[in-house]
């Protein structure tokens, strides 16, 4: 993991080096349609205070609780002690990106949709609240944050959450037998190169033409660069779109020239 000033010094270069994010210079209509529409859209829907708010108590919540670790996603380690609102500080998407995220499902009409690190859910609630997303299925290995999570998907009528709870290396086959094919899959739960292409290539199987895949923290770690780098030069990859904090990665044929951008946001 990179500490902050590195990240901070990453993030300068990519600035300097990135497309201003309003469309100026951008060649492809895809991706000047995706600043305009998706990107710089203000959007708003009725739950978003409602997910703010749950984000706020979040962070005000000192209940102590017992989070397992399963390193790599595939071990469990002896679990350890954590606040919530630790928690919440550290794990949680920020508003702008979360929103980015309901965006992206809703333009692009994104039905089926995978969630991979649950975390305490500000995320996922984003994501359902879209109108034309019929069901979410997140993924989210430590019991004690799921149920969290689950309380607040209850109790603000989420239903179309289903929250699958244990380690990833049992739960992504069950995601992929109920799933014919997936919209849209958001990677957030293992900031480790060999888990993330291991995730990356167990999701493909399910794509199609017109899937979205999403990668939290590509600049994170030398490890994750180097994912984001191995997904970026994949076969079946035609577009990514790095905005440094997240990576969208498209397989869309109609791409003839693979192309990666870079994008201030």
């Amino acid at each position: 993991m990179y500490s902050r000033f590195q990240i901070a010094r990453k993030y300068a270069d990519f600035y300097l080096h990135a497309s201003d994010g309003k469309g100026h210079g951008v060649h492809s209509p895809f991706v000047f349609d995706f600043i305009i529409h998706v990107l710089n859209s203000r959007n708003k829907n009725p739950a978003f205070p409602i997910i703010e708010n749950y984000r706020k108590a979040l962070l005000k919540d000192e209940r102590i609780i017992t989070v397992e670790d399963f390193g790599a996603g595939s071990t469990l380690t002896e679990g350890t002690k954590r606040r919530v609102s630790d928690i919440a500080r550290h794990s949680l998407k920020r508003r702008k990106y979360a929103r980015l995220l309901h965006r992206i499902a809703s333009y692009y009409q994104c039905r089926n949709i995978v969630e991979m690190g649950t975390s305490l859910g500000t995320t996922t609630a984003y994501i359902a609240a879209s109108p034309v997303v019929p069901q979410v299925i997140t993924m989210e290995g430590a019991t004690a944050i799921a149920g969290i999570a689950n309380k607040f998907f209850v109790e603000n009528k989420f239903n179309n959450i289903r929250l699958i709870e244990g380690d990833f290396a049992q739960t992504i086959p069950q995601v992929l037998q109920s799933v014919n094919q997936i919209d849209m899959l958001f990677v957030d739960g293992n900031h480790r190169k060999e888990p993330t292409l291991a995730y990356f290539e167990a999701f493909l199987k399910n794509a199609t033409d017109y899937s979205i895949f999403i990668f939290d923290d590509i600049h994170w770690s030398t490890g994750m660069e180097q994912a984001w780098k191995h997904i970026q030069d994949h076969e079946a990859v035609t577009m990514t779109i790095d905005l440094f904090f997240i990576g969208i990665v498209l397989f869309r044929k109609e791409f003839l020239v693979k192309q990666h951008f870079s994008l201030r946001y």
